[in-house]
Parts: structure tokens; sequence; C-alpha cells
């Protein structure tokens, strides 16, 4: 590893019993504009024995035997999927999050700046994870999360949410079409985007919609990291910073919950 592996943390998933983390890329051994703890297989540039170790060293991290740390085929969708076992590599649903009730699985959420958004309900001991781009969230991820969660005897008051890092407003930029999807859905949702010096475009508050979008549900409780991907290279993958430089490919960061063996 070129450097210890970095982790961040939330406030608000803090609880006895229930670990998780929010990787940045520091560490591991990718490298290239893949540099750091890249976890995702779908990075198509990065030696599949590079992803193995560096999610190896995020699942030791998170406690866990690496086959423990399980992430989907995420496709922006609002796909749930309840994990009982770890699933063999290559074998991984489609779907955009996970929950569980179950010690010692690691609910592993890729991302590249779309949100990791992490759940706990603390008494019940139900964890979630979702992956939240802006088609996901609007499309009813976090709250097709929540009723998972609900499902596995969580209940909504007490369901806590944790926003990992992701692009912020300053550096999301969004046309009006983008814009009118969301007034289309809730024109209520015309507060989440910002002026933009361009003529016809707007910038968008990804992370203040989701917790808009988790207090509207009924999740009373929820904080956001605070961390821009797009803005802060040495810490976070960001896919449009690489799209910007025209650099074909970009690496993707973890975010991971996991209750601890009882």
């Amino acid at each position: 590893m070129s450097s210890p592996i970095e982790t961040l943390t939330v406030d608000d998933l803090a609880t006895e019993g229930v670990r998780h983390a929010f990787f940045t890329r520091k560490g591991g051994v990718s490298e290239g504009i893949y540099a750091g703890l890249q976890c995702g297989r779908g990075a198509s540039g990065d030696p599949r024995e590079n992803v193995a170790r560096n999610r190896a060293y995020a699942a030791r991290t998170m406690g866990v035997a690496r086959e423990a740390l399980v992430s989907c085929h995420q496709y922006h969708s609002a796909e749930v999927v309840t994990v009982t076992a770890p699933w063999r590599p290559g074998k991984q649903p489609k779907a955009d999050a996970m929950v569980t009730e179950t010690p010692g699985i690691a609910l592993g959420i890729l991302t590249a700046d779309c949100a990791p958004v992490l759940f706990v309900d603390p008494k019940a001991k139900v964890i979630g994870a979702a992956h939240a781009g802006w088609k996901g969230a609007l499309g009813g991820v976090l709250e097709a999360t929540v009723e998972a969660m609900i499902a596995l005897g969580a209940e909504r008051q007490r369901i806590r949410a944790g926003i990992g890092p992701c692009i912020t407003q300053p550096n999301y930029q969004v046309d009006e079409a983008f814009r009118q999807r969301f007034l289309e859905d809730d024109r209520e949702n015309a507060r989440h985007f910002g002026p933009d010096p361009e003529e016809g475009h707007h910038r968008f508050d990804l992370p203040g919609y989701c917790r808009a979008t988790l207090r509207a549900y009924g999740v009373r409780q929820s904080s956001f990291l605070g961390a821009c991907t797009y803005a802060d290279e040495d810490r976070f993958y960001s896919n449009r910073r690489a799209l910007h430089r025209g650099e074909g490919d970009y690496g993707r960061g973890l975010s991971a919950i996991v209750l601890a063996d009882e």
C-alpha cells in the first residue's frame, strides 16, 4: 500500500454493534488514474488482482472476511436486495441498494460522484446501503431502502442515515431539461437548484435533495459528510472530473456498513 487506508464516519451512524466507513482513495495498490483504494470491478483498466487486493484491505478494515464484503451490479435503479449470505464474485445481483439483519455481512456501495447513503436502525439492528445518483434518487431508491428495512423489523422513525462523499452543488452543473425532470415530480424541488453562469444551466444540490427526500419519507435523522468528490482529487474518485479531463475511465470509491458478529 502506498499510504495508510483512510476512512471517514458520521455521528448519526455511530451506534453500538455497528461499524461503518466512507473510504477515501488513500491506501490501496491501484495505479495511474485509479491510484489508491479503487474497489470497483467495473473499472476496466484496473487489473482484477489490484481490485481484489483493495477490497480485501477494505474488508479487513470493516472487520469481515473478504468474501463478506458484498456489492451489487449497480445500474441507477430503485431495486433493493435483502442480503442473508454473501454471494460469489461475479454472481452479484443487479440492484442499487441492500439491506440486512445478518451480522458479519458488510454492505458495500461504489460511487464516483453519486451519493452513497448508509442506514441503521440501532434498536432493530437492521442496516442498509444505497447508491443514490440523481436518477436513482429521483426514482425512489432511498424510499425503497427504507421500506426494505421496515420489512426486516426496522421502524421508520428510528432509522438514521448518513450521506457520504459525492459531488456537491458548486461543481454539479446541469441543464434545464434535467431541472424540469425534478420539477415535474415536485415543484418544491426548485429549492435544490442554484444559479449557473452559463445560460440555460443550473447547479444541483444532490446531497440536499437526498436529505429532503429522507425527511419527507419520515427519516428524521440524517446528515451529510460534507465531502465533495469532484473538488477533492487527493481523496476521491470522480466520474465528472475524469470526463472533463478526457481520461476515459475512473475509479470507484467504497462506502460500507456492517453489523458486528454477536
